[in-house]
């Protein structure tokens, strides 16, 4: 069974002025996904600044969004590290509080091979028994890349790894693994230009940056193709393009903060070393959020 269809969320970690975790924006934002049509949320993902969160925060920043969703939907936690006993530890506690789901990116900096890929996934697997999925990003983890004959190899030593949020930009690669798995594993994007092309290979969804600032209109984009209306799905990816493009034109999460911010949602600053957008930046992106007419 999925842990959710549909559109997720990789939340922000909304930050006061001096850099701690403002809980009672944090708790306003979750409230807008669900009302939104949210299907899960992701928290302390790279989009919630987990690599600058201390173990303490990045558990505490778990616990309270449980505690707020409070099993109204999924709820699935990062806990990857490219230590292995890091991320088990994580792991561990995450499944404690209640997640729904871990979602376990690729070892970053040291890198792995495919065996230690297995190897590393296989003993995250072994200490918990909620849902995993794995997080292929490429771009974020020095070119680390989950072959798809490698998600079949962790499948196989590794039962409660159900999923991939493929954020390779590579379709060739999603399709490759979509014939091998036969439906094995779900399949998310994790790219928000590449959210229908996902779904036309069986794919359950996305786990979203977009989401952060356009929840309804993410959650349509995923509802609309799954309901057979494919034009429509098509046209609503077409029409958020130019706004992806702008929210990634400086490495995410600096053009999301930037842009909740503009909507006044109010999440803050951001950890060093990410710093604030540049200011032509800025004005590329209020351009596009008007355009997507979610900005006044």
């Amino acid at each position: 069974m999925s842990i959710f269809t549909g559109a997720g969320v990789a939340i922000v970690t909304p930050m006061n002025q001096d850099g701690s975790v403002n809980y009672e924006v944090f708790g306003n934002i979750v409230e807008d996904q669900i009302a939104g049509g949210t299907d899960c949320i992701i928290v302390c993902g790279t989009t919630g600044e987990a690599s600058t969160l201390t173990h303490e925060e990045h558990l505490e920043c778990i616990k309270f969004v449980v505690d707020k969703v409070n099993k109204r939907i999924p709820v699935v936690a990062g806990t990857g590290s490219n230590c292995t006993e890091t991320a088990i530890y994580l792991s561990k506690e995450a499944e404690k509080y209640g997640v729904d789901g871990l979602l376990v990116v690729t070892p970053y900096y040291n890198k792995a091979t495919q065996k230690g890929l297995v190897a590393h996934y296989k003993a995250i697997s072994d200490a918990v028994n909620v849902p995993i999925i794995l997080y292929n990003v490429p771009s974020r983890t020095g070119g680390c890349n989950i072959l798809p004959e490698t998600v079949m190899a962790i499948c196989d030593v590794a039962p409660n790894v159900v999923a991939i949020k493929e954020a390779s930009g590579n379709i060739s690669q999603v399709a490759k693994l979509a014939a091998l798995s036969k439906g094995r594993i779900d399949i998310y994007s994790g790219n928000d230009d590449q959210i229908v092309p996902l779904l036309s290979l069986g794919g359950k969804g996305v786990i979203s940056v977009l989401s952060n600032v356009a929840p309804k209109q993410t959650h349509d984009i995923v509802a609309e193709y799954l309901a057979g209306n494919v034009e429509k799905s098509c046209q609503l990816q077409l029409d958020a393009i130019e706004l992806v493009e702008a929210l990634f034109c400086e490495v995410n999460p600096i053009p999301v903060k930037a842009a909740m911010n503009l909507q006044g949602k109010n999440v803050g600053t951001l950890r060093m070393p990410l710093t604030d957008m540049e200011e032509k930046n800025v004005e590329r992106l209020a351009a596009a959020m008007r355009k997507y007419g979610i900005l006044d």
